[in-house]
């Protein structure tokens, strides 16, 4: 058997996808921050927070539609190779520009176990989840949670 490299497994995604899903996220999005802007009409972002990996690509895309200037990561492990595992942070945004979470957006790929997002809820009760798109499902008790194309607006 052949060892392959992680791009030469699953499922692959074109970057023009994933550029139209985060730019359609991004418009989903505009308005909807709790955050006072400029004009203080509201609907502003305080900063984004993309869960790596996956998420910078879509996290970069939705903070330049958005003429969001803060952007941090989140770095949680939680596969050994294509195993999940044990869910470890591994890197964290500064803690005061996170505090509760209020105003920030937090950006990944896509959810599939939900427990990188549990891990990443825990630490941020009040920040708004995002995810450019993907077919898992949604906890029920998630109303700050948006989703990308194919996944639906949480109330």
């Amino acid at each position: 058997m052949t060892d392959r490299l992680p791009h030469e497994k699953g499922f692959h995604i074109s970057w023009d996808q994933i550029h139209r899903d985060s730019r359609a996220l991004a418009w989903r999005l505009d308005g909807v921050g709790p955050e006072g802007d400029a004009g203080d009409k509201g609907g502003g972002w305080k900063a984004v927070v993309a869960i790596t990996r996956g998420g910078m690509a879509p996290a970069m895309i939705v903070a330049r539609e958005l003429d969001i200037r803060t952007v941090d990561t989140i770095s949680i492990k939680s596969y050994e190779h294509q195993d999940q595992a044990e869910v470890r942070v591994l890197k964290k945004p500064d803690d005061a520009l996170m505090g509760d979470g209020t105003g920030i957006l937090i950006v990944d790929d896509l959810v599939d176990s939900g427990k990188t997002l549990e891990v990443v809820r825990a630490l941020y009760p009040k920040a708004h989840f995002a995810d450019a798109g993907g077919p898992a499902p949604r906890p029920a008790d998630s109303p700050r949670d948006i989703s990308g194309k194919m996944m639906r607006l949480s109330t």
